[in-house]
């Protein structure tokens, strides 16, 4: 598993690691069941207190992308379909607002738009 820190970035080192695993858990990278490493683990090769490692941990357990086992470690919990699928519209969400913003800094039309996005379907085939 591979968490780079971004101390110019401005979002919280907790977050940084939170949307980090939380990537590579959607993506396949980290798979079902696959063992984390331990938060104090990581925050030594950090260089982080493991506070804030922690933080990060239980937010990720919270909204179900790892379990703890007491006294054995934390793991990747199964993919929860319906929760992957929210966190894919998200992010076409934010795609589409872009692609908004950028067409309005155009002059693009809302037909412009669609047309771009129909084909790019067609060629996706």
């Amino acid at each position: 598993m591979n968490i780079l820190i971004d101390n110019k970035s401005g979002a919280p080192i907790y977050d940084q690691i939170y949307s980090q695993i939380k990537s590579q858990i959607i993506s396949g990278a980290l798979r079902e069941d696959d063992m984390l490493p331990s938060i104090r683990g990581l925050a030594k090769d950090l260089r982080i207190s493991f506070i804030t490692t922690k933080r990060a941990y239980e937010e990720l357990e919270k909204d179900g992308f790892i379990y703890t086992l007491p006294g054995k470690g934390c793991y990747v919990a199964p993919k929860n379909v319906e929760l992957l699928r929210e966190e894919n519209l998200k992010k076409i969400e934010e795609h589409i607002d872009e692609i908004v913003r950028l067409g309005a800094s155009c002059n693009l039309s809302k037909k412009d738009i669609v047309e771009m996005v129909n084909f790019s379907l067609e060629e996706q085939g």
